[in-house]
Protein backbone atom coordinates (compact mmCIF):
# COMPACT_ATOMS: atom_id res chain seq x y z
CA UNK A 1 0.00 0.00 0.00
CA UNK A 2 1.32 3.05 -1.27
CA UNK A 3 1.48 6.56 1.58
CA UNK A 4 1.59 10.24 0.47
CA UNK A 5 3.80 12.44 2.78
CA UNK A 6 2.25 16.16 1.91
CA UNK A 7 1.39 19.62 3.45
CA UNK A 8 4.51 20.28 4.74
CA UNK A 9 8.12 21.33 4.51
CA UNK A 10 10.00 18.89 2.78
CA UNK A 11 14.22 18.39 3.58
CA UNK A 12 15.94 16.01 1.35
CA UNK A 13 18.71 16.05 3.48
CA UNK A 14 20.74 19.28 1.20
CA UNK A 15 18.15 21.85 0.46
CA UNK A 16 14.64 22.62 1.24
CA UNK A 17 12.51 21.61 -1.60
CA UNK A 18 8.62 23.53 -0.67
CA UNK A 19 5.43 22.87 -2.01
CA UNK A 20 6.66 18.94 -2.69
CA UNK A 21 4.27 15.75 -1.30
CA UNK A 22 6.36 12.79 -1.30
CA UNK A 23 5.32 9.02 -2.19
CA UNK A 24 6.29 6.02 -0.49
CA UNK A 25 5.68 2.19 -1.68
CA UNK A 26 6.85 -0.94 -0.85
CA UNK A 27 9.08 0.65 1.96
CA UNK A 28 10.91 3.02 -1.02
CA UNK A 29 10.30 6.51 -2.40
CA UNK A 30 8.02 6.56 -5.39
CA UNK A 31 8.19 9.88 -6.23
CA UNK A 32 8.16 13.38 -5.10
CA UNK A 33 6.63 15.88 -6.77
CA UNK A 34 3.95 18.90 -6.66
CA UNK A 35 1.30 18.12 -4.23
CA UNK A 36 -1.39 19.17 -7.15
CA UNK A 37 -0.01 16.33 -9.14
CA UNK A 38 -1.45 13.68 -6.53
CA UNK A 39 -5.01 14.89 -6.66
CA UNK A 40 -7.02 12.34 -6.66
CA UNK A 41 -4.89 9.95 -4.56
CA UNK A 42 -7.01 7.35 -2.55
CA UNK A 43 -4.16 5.84 -0.76
CA UNK A 44 -3.47 6.92 3.17
CA UNK A 45 -2.14 10.14 3.68
CA UNK A 46 -0.24 11.63 6.20
CA UNK A 47 -0.74 15.36 6.38
CA UNK A 48 2.75 16.88 7.20
CA UNK A 49 1.35 20.93 7.47
CA UNK A 50 3.10 22.76 9.96
CA UNK A 51 6.04 20.06 9.84
CA UNK A 52 8.73 18.97 8.14
CA UNK A 53 10.03 15.77 6.25
CA UNK A 54 13.32 15.45 6.85
CA UNK A 55 15.20 12.15 5.94
CA UNK A 56 15.87 9.36 8.98
CA UNK A 57 18.88 10.96 11.11
CA UNK A 58 21.98 9.10 11.33
CA UNK A 59 24.46 8.31 13.76
CA UNK A 60 27.62 7.70 12.69
CA UNK A 61 29.27 6.81 16.12
CA UNK A 62 27.51 4.66 18.70
CA UNK A 63 28.45 2.02 21.33
CA UNK A 64 24.95 -0.71 20.90
CA UNK A 65 26.35 -3.00 23.82
CA UNK A 66 27.17 -0.26 26.16
CA UNK A 67 23.85 1.57 28.55
CA UNK A 68 24.79 4.51 29.12
CA UNK A 69 25.29 4.16 32.99
CA UNK A 70 27.72 6.46 34.94
CA UNK A 71 30.35 2.95 34.35
CA UNK A 72 28.95 1.13 31.57
CA UNK A 73 31.41 -1.36 31.28
CA UNK A 74 31.20 -2.55 35.25
CA UNK A 75 27.50 -2.97 34.42
CA UNK A 76 27.91 -4.93 31.01
CA UNK A 77 30.90 -7.11 32.36
CA UNK A 78 28.05 -8.43 34.77
CA UNK A 79 25.86 -9.45 31.99
CA UNK A 80 25.59 -12.50 30.22
CA UNK A 81 25.75 -12.95 26.29
CA UNK A 82 22.18 -13.44 26.10
CA UNK A 83 21.33 -10.17 28.59
CA UNK A 84 23.75 -7.73 26.46
CA UNK A 85 21.82 -9.03 23.39
CA UNK A 86 18.39 -8.82 24.58
CA UNK A 87 19.56 -5.14 25.89
CA UNK A 88 21.21 -4.56 22.64
CA UNK A 89 17.92 -4.91 20.88
CA UNK A 90 15.73 -3.04 23.33
CA UNK A 91 18.48 0.01 22.87
CA UNK A 92 18.58 -0.29 19.41
CA UNK A 93 14.60 0.32 19.60
CA UNK A 94 15.02 3.32 21.36
CA UNK A 95 17.33 4.34 19.20
CA UNK A 96 14.92 4.22 16.20
CA UNK A 97 11.79 5.79 17.88
CA UNK A 98 14.00 8.65 18.45
CA UNK A 99 14.20 9.46 15.02
CA UNK A 100 17.81 7.32 13.84
CA UNK A 101 17.24 5.13 10.98
CA UNK A 102 21.18 4.12 10.83
CA UNK A 103 23.48 3.53 12.82
CA UNK A 104 27.47 2.73 13.11
CA UNK A 105 28.63 0.73 15.80
CA UNK A 106 32.11 1.46 16.60
CA UNK A 107 33.27 -0.92 19.01
CA UNK A 108 30.69 -3.66 20.37
CA UNK A 109 31.09 -6.75 22.61
CA UNK A 110 32.37 -10.33 21.10
CA UNK A 111 30.38 -9.70 17.80
CA UNK A 112 27.15 -9.77 19.83
CA UNK A 113 26.50 -6.59 18.20
CA UNK A 114 26.56 -8.67 14.92
CA UNK A 115 23.68 -10.76 15.59
CA UNK A 116 21.22 -7.40 15.65
CA UNK A 117 23.27 -5.98 12.72
CA UNK A 118 21.81 -8.79 10.76
CA UNK A 119 17.80 -9.55 11.77
CA UNK A 120 17.35 -5.59 11.93
CA UNK A 121 18.90 -5.27 8.21
CA UNK A 122 17.16 -8.14 7.06
CA UNK A 123 14.17 -6.56 8.23
CA UNK A 124 13.78 -9.63 11.13
CA UNK A 125 13.05 -6.77 13.32
CA UNK A 126 12.35 -3.26 13.23
CA UNK A 127 15.33 -1.08 13.72
CA UNK A 128 18.05 1.29 12.33
CA UNK A 129 19.92 -0.06 9.87
CA UNK A 130 23.37 -1.29 11.24
CA UNK A 131 27.02 -0.80 10.64
CA UNK A 132 29.57 -2.55 12.79
CA UNK A 133 32.93 -2.72 13.50
CA UNK A 134 33.67 -5.87 15.55
CA UNK A 135 36.40 -5.35 18.00
CA UNK A 136 38.31 -2.19 17.88
CA UNK A 137 42.25 -2.70 17.11
CA UNK A 138 44.31 -0.93 20.34
CA UNK A 139 47.80 -1.55 21.64
CA UNK A 140 48.82 -3.05 24.72
CA UNK A 141 47.64 -1.00 27.54
CA UNK A 142 45.76 1.51 25.12
CA UNK A 143 42.07 3.16 25.04
CA UNK A 144 40.12 0.37 24.67
CA UNK A 145 41.76 -2.65 25.71
CA UNK A 146 39.06 -4.09 27.98
CA UNK A 147 37.18 -4.95 25.30
CA UNK A 148 38.84 -4.70 22.56
CA UNK A 149 41.66 -6.23 20.09
CA UNK A 150 45.27 -5.79 21.62
CA UNK A 151 47.62 -5.55 18.85
CA UNK A 152 51.12 -4.73 19.11
CA UNK A 153 53.30 -4.60 16.16
CA UNK A 154 52.96 -4.34 12.12
CA UNK A 155 52.05 -8.14 11.62
CA UNK A 156 49.68 -8.48 14.46
CA UNK A 157 48.27 -5.05 13.81
CA UNK A 158 47.38 -6.45 10.26
CA UNK A 159 46.39 -9.59 11.54
CA UNK A 160 44.14 -8.09 14.09
CA UNK A 161 42.04 -6.57 10.99
CA UNK A 162 42.16 -9.23 8.76
CA UNK A 163 40.31 -11.18 12.22
CA UNK A 164 37.56 -8.48 11.85
CA UNK A 165 36.76 -9.07 8.27
CA UNK A 166 36.87 -12.51 9.07
CA UNK A 167 34.31 -11.83 11.60
CA UNK A 168 31.87 -10.19 9.43
CA UNK A 169 32.78 -6.48 10.40
CA UNK A 170 31.39 -3.84 7.87
CA UNK A 171 34.38 -0.94 8.75
CA UNK A 172 37.45 -1.53 11.24
CA UNK A 173 38.50 1.14 13.91
CA UNK A 174 41.90 1.53 15.09
CA UNK A 175 42.49 3.72 18.46
CA UNK A 176 45.47 6.01 17.63
CA UNK A 177 45.58 7.83 21.04
CA UNK A 178 44.68 7.43 24.24
CA UNK A 179 40.85 8.29 25.94
CA UNK A 180 38.49 9.78 28.59
CA UNK A 181 37.31 6.06 29.36
CA UNK A 182 39.99 4.44 29.94
CA UNK A 183 42.09 4.44 33.35
CA UNK A 184 45.85 5.50 33.37
CA UNK A 185 46.03 6.56 29.59
CA UNK A 186 46.70 10.24 28.23
CA UNK A 187 43.86 11.45 25.55
CA UNK A 188 46.93 13.38 23.53
CA UNK A 189 49.32 10.53 23.61
CA UNK A 190 49.82 8.89 19.95
CA UNK A 191 49.23 5.01 20.65
CA UNK A 192 49.83 3.25 17.90
CA UNK A 193 53.25 4.44 15.34
CA UNK A 194 52.86 5.87 12.05
CA UNK A 195 54.07 2.40 10.59
CA UNK A 196 51.35 0.33 12.15
CA UNK A 197 48.40 2.59 11.44
CA UNK A 198 49.42 2.66 8.10
CA UNK A 199 49.56 -1.08 7.81
CA UNK A 200 46.24 -1.46 9.36
CA UNK A 201 44.31 1.24 7.24
CA UNK A 202 46.09 0.04 4.28
CA UNK A 203 44.88 -4.01 5.15
CA UNK A 204 41.03 -2.42 5.79
CA UNK A 205 41.13 -0.86 2.49
CA UNK A 206 42.59 -3.74 0.59
CA UNK A 207 39.29 -5.66 1.40
CA UNK A 208 37.00 -2.47 0.53
CA UNK A 209 36.28 -1.60 4.14
CA UNK A 210 36.14 1.94 5.60
CA UNK A 211 38.58 2.38 8.40
CA UNK A 212 37.77 5.03 11.39
CA UNK A 213 39.63 6.24 14.21
CA UNK A 214 39.62 7.15 17.48
CA UNK A 215 41.57 9.86 17.47
CA UNK A 216 42.39 13.00 20.14
CA UNK A 217 45.87 13.79 20.06
CA UNK A 218 47.05 15.85 17.68
CA UNK A 219 50.18 13.15 16.21
CA UNK A 220 47.56 10.56 16.91
CA UNK A 221 45.42 12.16 14.57
CA UNK A 222 48.21 12.78 12.07
CA UNK A 223 49.46 9.50 11.74
CA UNK A 224 45.57 8.14 10.83
CA UNK A 225 45.68 10.84 8.59
CA UNK A 226 48.81 10.21 6.93
CA UNK A 227 47.52 6.15 7.10
CA UNK A 228 45.12 7.30 4.95
CA UNK A 229 42.28 7.05 7.88
CA UNK A 230 38.70 7.41 6.32
CA UNK A 231 37.26 9.49 9.63
CA UNK A 232 38.30 10.89 13.06
CA UNK A 233 36.72 10.13 16.00
CA UNK A 234 36.39 13.08 18.44
CA UNK A 235 39.29 14.60 16.85
CA UNK A 236 39.68 17.07 20.06
CA UNK A 237 43.08 18.21 19.73
CA UNK A 238 43.48 18.87 16.08
CA UNK A 239 46.07 21.93 15.62
CA UNK A 240 46.41 23.73 12.11
CA UNK A 241 48.52 21.04 10.83
CA UNK A 242 45.93 18.11 11.45
CA UNK A 243 43.32 20.34 9.75
CA UNK A 244 45.31 21.63 6.51
CA UNK A 245 45.93 17.90 6.26
CA UNK A 246 42.65 16.72 6.89
CA UNK A 247 40.91 18.77 4.35
CA UNK A 248 43.47 17.82 1.59
CA UNK A 249 42.73 14.10 1.79
CA UNK A 250 39.00 15.15 2.41
CA UNK A 251 38.69 12.84 5.50
CA UNK A 252 35.31 13.25 7.79
CA UNK A 253 35.54 14.27 11.84
CA UNK A 254 32.69 12.56 13.43
CA UNK A 255 32.65 15.16 16.33
CA UNK A 256 30.51 13.64 19.17
CA UNK A 257 30.15 16.49 20.93
CA UNK A 258 27.58 14.50 23.33
CA UNK A 259 30.01 12.34 24.84
CA UNK A 260 32.44 14.65 26.97
CA UNK A 261 28.83 17.35 27.53
CA UNK A 262 26.97 14.05 28.50
CA UNK A 263 29.46 12.94 31.01
CA UNK A 264 29.73 16.87 32.74
CA UNK A 265 26.22 16.05 32.73
CA UNK A 266 25.73 12.83 34.76
CA UNK A 267 28.43 13.99 37.49
CA UNK A 268 26.74 17.52 37.90
CA UNK A 269 23.90 16.09 38.32
CA UNK A 270 24.79 13.38 41.37
CA UNK A 271 25.93 10.30 40.01
CA UNK A 272 28.86 9.72 41.81
CA UNK A 273 29.53 6.41 39.59
CA UNK A 274 31.51 7.87 37.14
CA UNK A 275 34.53 7.04 37.74
CA UNK A 276 37.04 10.01 39.19
CA UNK A 277 39.66 9.85 36.14
CA UNK A 278 37.30 9.98 33.73
CA UNK A 279 35.32 13.52 35.03
CA UNK A 280 39.03 14.73 35.21
CA UNK A 281 39.90 14.17 31.67
CA UNK A 282 36.15 15.29 30.43
CA UNK A 283 36.97 18.73 32.23
CA UNK A 284 40.06 18.91 30.85
CA UNK A 285 39.45 18.14 26.96
CA UNK A 286 35.51 19.87 27.39
CA UNK A 287 36.84 23.52 25.51
CA UNK A 288 39.48 21.80 22.91
CA UNK A 289 36.44 19.78 21.52
CA UNK A 290 34.51 22.47 20.73
CA UNK A 291 37.40 24.46 19.60
CA UNK A 292 38.68 22.02 17.39
CA UNK A 293 34.61 21.20 15.71
CA UNK A 294 34.44 24.58 15.49
CA UNK A 295 38.05 24.58 13.78
CA UNK A 296 37.46 21.96 11.34
CA UNK A 297 33.84 23.16 10.54
CA UNK A 298 34.49 26.72 9.69
CA UNK A 299 37.50 25.53 7.52
CA UNK A 300 34.72 23.44 5.34
CA UNK A 301 36.12 20.45 6.31
CA UNK A 302 33.66 17.11 5.76
CA UNK A 303 31.27 16.47 8.94
CA UNK A 304 29.14 13.76 9.65
CA UNK A 305 26.95 13.27 12.95
CA UNK A 306 28.11 10.65 15.71
CA UNK A 307 27.25 10.65 19.57
CA UNK A 308 29.09 8.35 21.25
CA UNK A 309 25.92 6.76 22.45
CA UNK A 310 26.45 4.43 24.91
CA UNK A 311 28.50 6.15 27.26
CA UNK A 312 28.07 8.02 30.65
CA UNK A 313 24.54 9.50 30.26
CA UNK A 314 24.83 9.35 26.59
CA UNK A 315 21.52 7.51 26.11
CA UNK A 316 20.22 5.83 22.96
CA UNK A 317 17.84 7.48 21.78
CA UNK A 318 18.58 10.81 22.66
CA UNK A 319 20.83 10.61 20.02
CA UNK A 320 19.81 13.45 17.55
CA UNK A 321 19.99 15.97 20.36
CA UNK A 322 23.77 16.15 19.43
CA UNK A 323 21.57 18.71 16.31
CA UNK A 324 21.49 20.78 19.19
CA UNK A 325 24.97 20.69 20.56
CA UNK A 326 26.21 21.41 16.94
CA UNK A 327 24.45 24.39 16.80
CA UNK A 328 24.80 25.60 19.80
CA UNK A 329 28.78 26.16 19.33
CA UNK A 330 27.71 27.88 15.98
CA UNK A 331 27.24 25.10 13.26
CA UNK A 332 23.77 26.19 10.94
CA UNK A 333 21.17 24.31 11.20
CA UNK A 334 20.95 23.48 7.48
CA UNK A 335 24.58 21.84 8.15
CA UNK A 336 23.63 20.23 11.49
CA UNK A 337 20.78 18.47 9.34
CA UNK A 338 22.93 18.08 6.32
CA UNK A 339 26.13 16.37 8.44
CA UNK A 340 23.03 13.87 10.09
CA UNK A 341 21.64 12.50 7.36
CA UNK A 342 23.18 12.86 3.41
CA UNK A 343 26.69 13.47 4.94
CA UNK A 344 26.91 10.82 7.20
CA UNK A 345 25.17 8.34 4.43
CA UNK A 346 28.10 9.19 2.44
CA UNK A 347 30.76 7.94 5.19
CA UNK A 348 28.37 5.26 6.06
CA UNK A 349 28.39 4.63 2.24
CA UNK A 350 24.68 3.94 2.39
CA UNK A 351 23.67 5.07 -1.04
CA UNK A 352 19.53 4.66 -0.43
CA UNK A 353 19.72 6.12 2.71
CA UNK A 354 20.20 9.69 4.06
CA UNK A 355 18.60 11.37 1.63
CA UNK A 356 14.68 12.09 0.15
CA UNK A 357 14.73 10.73 -3.52
CA UNK A 358 13.42 8.75 -5.56
CA UNK A 359 14.40 4.91 -5.09
CA UNK A 360 16.14 5.30 -1.60
CA UNK A 361 14.43 3.75 1.53
CA UNK A 362 11.94 5.24 2.99
CA UNK A 363 13.38 6.33 6.08
CA UNK A 364 11.76 9.72 7.70
CA UNK A 365 11.31 11.58 10.51
CA UNK A 366 8.33 13.70 10.28
CA UNK A 367 9.08 17.05 12.90
CA UNK A 368 6.61 18.99 14.03
CA UNK A 369 7.64 22.97 12.57
CA UNK A 370 10.45 23.97 11.05
CA UNK A 371 13.85 22.32 12.08
CA UNK A 372 15.46 24.95 9.75
CA UNK A 373 14.03 28.03 11.92
CA UNK A 374 14.52 25.63 15.77
CA UNK A 375 17.18 22.83 15.30
CA UNK A 376 15.32 21.36 18.49
CA UNK A 377 12.32 20.16 16.28
CA UNK A 378 14.40 17.90 15.03
CA UNK A 379 16.96 17.16 17.89
CA UNK A 380 14.61 16.57 20.86
CA UNK A 381 12.08 13.45 19.95
CA UNK A 382 9.39 15.00 21.76
CA UNK A 383 9.17 17.11 18.63
CA UNK A 384 9.23 14.12 16.26
CA UNK A 385 5.38 13.12 14.87
CA UNK A 386 6.34 10.04 13.16
CA UNK A 387 9.35 8.23 12.57
CA UNK A 388 9.37 5.86 9.32
CA UNK A 389 11.89 2.78 8.97
CA UNK A 390 11.52 1.63 5.29
CA UNK A 391 8.26 2.64 5.32
CA UNK A 392 6.74 1.26 8.57
CA UNK A 393 6.06 3.19 11.20
CA UNK A 394 8.37 2.74 14.04
CA UNK A 395 6.96 5.59 15.82
CA UNK A 396 3.74 7.81 15.60
CA UNK A 397 3.25 10.40 17.91
CA UNK A 398 1.17 12.64 15.67
CA UNK A 399 -2.02 12.61 18.40
CA UNK A 400 0.47 14.88 20.00
CA UNK A 401 0.48 17.19 18.11
CA UNK A 402 -3.45 17.61 17.31
CA UNK A 403 -5.17 20.87 18.72
CA UNK A 404 -7.23 19.92 21.81
CA UNK A 405 -10.44 21.77 19.61
CA UNK A 406 -9.87 18.89 16.79
CA UNK A 407 -9.64 16.30 19.33
CA UNK A 408 -12.92 16.91 20.56
CA UNK A 409 -14.52 17.46 16.74
CA UNK A 410 -13.10 14.04 16.02
CA UNK A 411 -14.54 12.64 18.88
Amino acid sequence: MATLYVGGRVFDGEKVIDGQAVLEEGGKVKKIASAGEFTGFAGTKVDTSGGTLIPGIIDCHIHSMSGAEGNPGAISDRMSPAQLTVRGMELMRNTLEGGITAVRDCGGRDYIEFALRDAFNAGRFLGPTMRCAGRMICMTGGHGNRTGRIADGVDEVVKAVREQIHAGSDLVKIMATGGVMTPGVNPEDAHYSPEEMKAGITEAHRFHKCCASHAQGALGILNAVRGGIDSIEHGIFMDDECCREMLERGVWLVPTLAAVKNILAGYDGGDRSIPDYVIDKARRVFDRHIAATKMYYKAGGRIAMGTDAGTPHNRHGENARELEYMCEIGISTRDSLFFATASAADLMRLGDQGRIKEGNSADFVVCDGDPLVDIKKAARKENHRMVVKRGQVAKDNRAAFVAPAQRVAAE
